[in-house]
């Protein structure tokens, strides 16, 4: 089964072709509209619907001459229905739906959060089920019980800022423009990450949820004590906030596991791209077999929906209603 992928909730516009036969991504683009929206500090959801519009046909085209195939050769065509941005679901969901009926061939919605679980079951080794799974992303940041295909129990999540919002508004604090997680990254390496005592967040709650709101507020006021910050001060700033957003991920994750008793751990989303995260992911646990999706599959893309979509595809129908949903929590699958 060959499955033409769509990708188009918020400011990436990613397509790819998975082949079930071969178990492989054939052919996959993506583009990033992230210059796009530096000047305002985050996404502006009327500028990333009207980049989609006019990438999105001209990134299926260069994928479909990338692969060798043709359209007639696709045997379904997979989209993101959400959680997401109103409008570019919209115009993946409606391209996606065009599409199809010409070809008379099924389309299927996929969860954009189930997408990023399941692109890691693509590498090998891959995770088996059950294992847990920490998402960490610009809009969510989930620690899920993954059961089985489409059976997820989420056993923590945010209450307020997601991981990367956090790295977002942090650089905006620090003045290093968007997106912030590549830029607080490259900064941390030039600080110590021992400089300041940033709090973490609701390690001494018995329970598994998140929040980063009050550790954003404690880098405000560290960055205002005095008028002018130095570079060096900012360097140190940087490292010491990532520092304790990674402790923070893995004394929950640790807990998570002590619960749960699995013994396997899969990392998701475009936080995880973050190889300090990684790396003290990794060293403080050390006994779990955890598993990373490629860095370039970190951040949304369409091999993740193409992937995703061939499991589900057999349900699929040629029904042409734009079934997407904004809000859609995991647990409803």
């Amino acid at each position: 089964m060959k499955v033409l992928g769509i990708e188009t909730s918020c400011d990436e516009t990613g397509v790819a072709i998975f082949d079930s036969d071969t178990n492989a991504i054939v052919s996959e683009q993506l583009f990033s509209q992230a210059s796009k929206h530096a000047e305002y500090g985050g996404v502006v959801p009327e500028i990333a619907s009207r980049d989609h519009l006019k990438k999105l046909i001209p990134l299926i085209n260069l994928t479909m001459k990338d692969s060798g195939y043709t359209l007639k050769d696709i045997d379904g065509i997979a989209y993101t229905a959400g959680p997401g941005l109103r409008g570019p679901l919209l115009i993946g969901s409606s391209t996606a739906k065009a599409i199809a009926l010409s070809l008379n061939k099924p389309s299927i919605g996929v969860h954009h959060m189930e997408a990023h679980l399941l692109i890691n079951l693509l590498e090998n080794p891959a995770p088996s089920f059950p294992f847990l799974t920490l998402l960490i992303s610009g809009g969510h940041c989930l620690l899920i019980n993954a059961k089985s295909l489409g059976n997820y129990e989420i056993i923590g999540q945010t209450l307020d800022d997601a991981v990367g919002e956090a790295f977002d508004k942090v650089a905006k604090i620090l003045e290093l423009g968007y997106p912030g997680g590549p830029k607080i990254e490259t900064l941390a390496k030039e600080g110590n990450p021992a400089a300041f005592n940033f709090p973490r967040p609701m390690t001494d709650k018995n329970n598994h949820n998140f929040s980063f709101s009050g550790l954003k507020t404690a880098v405000f006021y560290e960055s205002k004590k005095t008028k002018e910050i130095s570079s060096s001060q900012k360097a140190d700033i940087a490292a010491s906030f990532q520092a304790a957003v990674a402790d923070t991920l893995l004394f929950k994750t640790r807990s998570a596991l002590q619960e749960t008793g699995l013994k396997e751990l899969v990392i998701g989303g475009g936080v995880a791209s973050n190889k300090y995260i990684r790396e003290i992911l990794v060293a403080g646990l050390s006994d779990k077999n955890i598993f990373f999706p490629p860095i370039a599959r970190c951040t949304d893309n369409g091999a993740m929906i193409a992937y995703a979509g061939s499991y589900y595809l057999n349900k699929a129908d040629k029904n042409l209603s734009l079934n997407i949903k904004p809000r859609w929590p995991l647990s409803e699958l």
